[in-house]
This record gives C-alpha cells, sequence and structure tokens, in this order.
C-alpha cells in the first residue's frame, strides 16, 4: 500500500453572495462573519494550517477588498487569491480557475462557510488516510442528516459500505449530507468546462465512474446558512469546550 501523504495544498470557496445570510451580507462577506468570535474563514484557515497545509487559494468576488485586507494577514497557510471580481465562476468554476495554482497533485477543498468540531482524530486527517488517488477522484467529508447543527435539508447522498457515494435523487430522502470537505484530484476537472459551472456537476460525472467517495465526519457539523443557525452553531462550540 502506498504511503498516505497530506495534501500541502488547499482551495477554499469564498466567492459567493452570501444571500440567505442577508441583511449581515449586505455590508460584509459571509467568510468574514464571526461565529464564537472569529469569522467563519479564519475558522477554516485555521483547521489547515493545524493540518500543515502549506499554501490555500482563496477566491474571491463579492467585497473582495473586505477579504484581500483581511487575508493579507494571514501567514499560515499562505493564502494566494483568486480574483473573480469579473465573472463569479460558481463553485466548479471557482476551482478550475484556480488549478494552476494548486500544483499537479491531490488537494483540500473547503467552504469558508462550513464549520465543524472535530472527534478524537482531526477530520482532515482522517480524509487523507483514506484517499486513494488510483480509485477515487474525489473524496468527500459526509456529516449525518439527523443531528447536524442547524441543517433542515433532505440529505446528498447515499453511502455504500465501501464509501462509494450515490447522489440523492429528487424525491429521496438521504442520511449524508456533504459538509463542504473534500480531497479532489486535478483528473476531476479533466473534461470540465471553461465558465460558470457547479461542482456537484463534476461530482455527479465522478459518480457514474464509480470514483466518487465518502467519509463519515467524526464529531459535529454546523451548517451555518441563514442569521437564525449563528447561535445554534456558537452554542455547540462553547459546549464542546467545557
Amino acid at each position: 500500500m502506498s504511503k498516505k501523504v497530506m495534501p500541502r495544498y488547499a482551495m477554499v470557496l469564498a466567492a459567493g453572495l452570501g444571500t440567505r445570510m442577508r441583511p449581515l451580507t449586505d455590508k460584509t462577506p459571509k467568510p468574514l462573519l464571526k461565529i464564537a468570535g472569529r469569522p467563519l474563514i479564519d475558522h477554516v484557515l485555521d483547521r489547515l494550517a493545524e493540518a500543515r497545509v502549506e499554501r490555500a487559494v482563496v477566491n474571491v468576488h463579492h467585497f473582495a477588498e473586505q477579504m484581500r485586507q483581511h487575508l493579507a494577514q494571514r501567514h499560515h497557510p499562505q493564502v494566494a487569491i483568486s480574483d473573480e471580481r469579473g465573472l463569479l465562476l460558481g463553485t466548479g468554476g471557482g476551482v478550475r480557475k484556480a488549478l494552476l495554482e494548486l500544483s499537479d497533485a491531490p488537494f483540500f477543498l473547503i467552504n469558508s462557510d462550513t464549520i465543524w468540531i472535530d472527534g478524537p482524530r482531526p477530520n482532515l486527517a482522517r480524509l487523507a488516510d483514506a484517499f486513494d488517488p488510483a480509485a477515487m477522484d474525489a473524496l468527500l467529508l459526509l456529516a449525518p442528516t439527523t443531528g447536524s447543527v442547524g441543517y433542515t435539508g433532505r440529505g446528498d447522498f447515499t453511502m455504500a459500505p465501501d464509501g462509494r457515494l450515490r447522489p440523492r435523487t429528487e424525491n429521496e430522502i438521504a442520511p449524508f449530507v456533504y459538509a463542504g470537505v473534500a480531497i479532489l484530484s486535478p483528473e476531476l476537472f479533466k473534461n470540465a468546462p471553461q465558465g460558470e459551472f457547479p461542482l456537484g456537476a463534476l461530482f455527479g460525472h465522478a459518480a457514474q465512474a464509480r470514483r466518487l467517495y465518502g467519509l463519515r465526519l467524526e464529531g459535529r457539523w454546523m451548517h451555518v446558512g441563514t442569521p437564525d443557525a449563528i447561535p445554534a452553531a456558537e452554542a455547540a462550540i462553547r459546549s464542546s469546550t467545557r
């Protein structure tokens, strides 16, 4: 078996408009909204620093200058900006644009608004251990739809015993939700289109090719999608530090 290697590069998706967080995002980009005293994006970058990720590419669009000024203060990991002020490229197009900054090795992908409490072992380390580039184009961190803080949706995936994923059908309720954290191979983008497109489309192609896998999160995931979800997330963080 090949030795598992922790990815040294990461992509952080931070260019969204944050419309569901209005009015809080009328003057502030969503990644800079504070949860438990720290901006959302700093929670993410702190996780990457703990995992010894060396370089994080962060895409920006909404209130891009606020993002640039804040990120200029970060040194661990080193932050590179992927500017999407000219054209918002969506989750898939944003990553595709940044691939040249991410080397040709598998890399972490993290949504700037995802936040979680680790279990006994950090989930980023668990993802790195579980990722097999020979079998996988993407390994997604999944949270259970029941028990996740602030989540009320119908889930995203069902997972086979070997970890292989199948996307939820339209009328189905799935047991797992994508937690906004993954390891991706550059191979996932081999035939990706130009311009704006959702990452979910590539996940669907990978699932059809039987190269989309999942890993259940150990700990607790918090979905901070609306202003009402902030107090519940902060209460979960407080209870975890007692």
